[in-house]
């Protein structure tokens, strides 16, 4: 988690053995060590690092205290306030043994030692900027999708989906306000790793509704309900980096109905590619998908719509020609 001179020495002597032109870096964060930056910079490697979440900036990660819901105390120098809120693991000590280890990197200056960050959000990308790293090392180039079919068979079938971990900062306590006490159906598939999701079934225990918990499942059983579903919710309350749950929606020509925060606006243009709803506002999320529901022409249409933008903006072609083009600038002709 601080820094692993085993893990410096050994992948020196990796890259001495490989001799790459460049280290792209997709996550070492609690993997690996800050330590193979520095292997890298010794040797005159070149070093891109794919941003995916906050962690530069947040302990946590997220940006997201589960006590308050969204903060940005780290990022505006209140160090200690990870530590008062217990943001890792609700637990002080793990709390502060991650602030410790992020004040260590900042000192040491690992952000300092990447020549550029590959960044999928412009959201995340001005957050980064307002951390210190220069404009010019930060590089926005979203994720793609690999789309097998040009043309999907997919049905509407009067069914929401929600496609993702089940836990507080995904933002289903809202989602699932949201669809009690309606004949709307909503189906849930993700996985849980403590009791929040008895939580969220006690709350909706006694009432009426129509939402089902499917549990975890693998893609190719996802699959078949993204084809049949009318639309896909993300209702995160946490700022969400870019998920791929919107790009797989997307895929199966179903729009997404998300929370108007973060990238999310980025990714659902309103009306366009899916509907926008207020943060943690039931209510409004109630009356959008009521509106789809009723609207299937209207559902149809922005499907097309989010298909034709993953066959363009976020095609595996258009990703690779960016990435390729930043990797060239970067190599150095000594390593070619």
């Amino acid at each position: 988690m601080f820094y692993s001179c085993e893990a410096k020495r050994k992948f020196t002597q990796l890259l001495r053995d490989t001799r790459p032109d460049l280290v792209y870096i997709i996550q070492y964060h609690n993997k690996i060590s800050p330590s193979v930056v520095f292997a890298a910079r010794s040797l005159g490697i070149p070093v891109v690092h794919r941003i995916s979440d906050m962690q530069y900036m947040c302990p946590n990660a997220l940006f997201y205290a589960p006590n308050r819901g969204i903060c940005e105390d780290c990022l505006h120098g209140k160090r200690l306030s990870c530590i008062k809120q217990k943001c890792v693991l609700n637990s002080r000590i793990y709390s502060a043994i991650k602030a410790a280890a992020k004040l260590f990197h900042d000192i040491i200056g690992v952000h300092k030692k990447i020549d550029a960050f590959v960044v999928p959000a412009k959201f995340t990308l001005e957050h980064l900027q307002e951390f210190g790293i220069p404009a010019q090392k930060l590089h926005h180039i979203p994720t793609f999708f690999n789309l097998k079919e040009n043309d999907p068979a997919v049905n509407y079938q009067p069914f929401a989906l929600y496609i993702g971990r089940i836990v507080q900062s995904k933002g289903l306590s809202t989602l699932v306000e949201a669809f009690a006490d309606t004949d709307m159906h909503l189906k849930i598939i993700g996985r849980c790793n403590d009791n929040y999701i008895d939580r969220l079934k006690q709350s909706i225990a006694n009432r009426k509704h129509s939402i089902e918990f499917l549990g975890e499942m693998k893609f190719g059983q996802i699959k078949e309900y993204l084809q049949s579903c009318m639309f896909t919710i993300v209702p995160s309350e946490w700022y969400d980096n870019f998920p791929n749950v919107v790009l797989e929606s997307f895929a199966f020509k179903k729009p997404v109905i998300a929370t108007n925060i973060g990238s999310l606006p980025e990714l659902v243009e309103d009306g366009v590619t899916g509907r926008l709803f207020n943060y943690k506002d039931a209510n409004h999320l109630r009356t959008i998908a009521e509106n789809l529901f009723s609207d299937v022409e209207s559902v149809k249409n922005m499907g097309d719509n989010a298909f034709a933008r993953v066959q363009s903006v976020y095609s595996p072609t258009t990703h690779y020609q960016s990435l390729i083009n930043l990797f060239n600038s970067l190599v150095r002709p000594s390593n070619n």
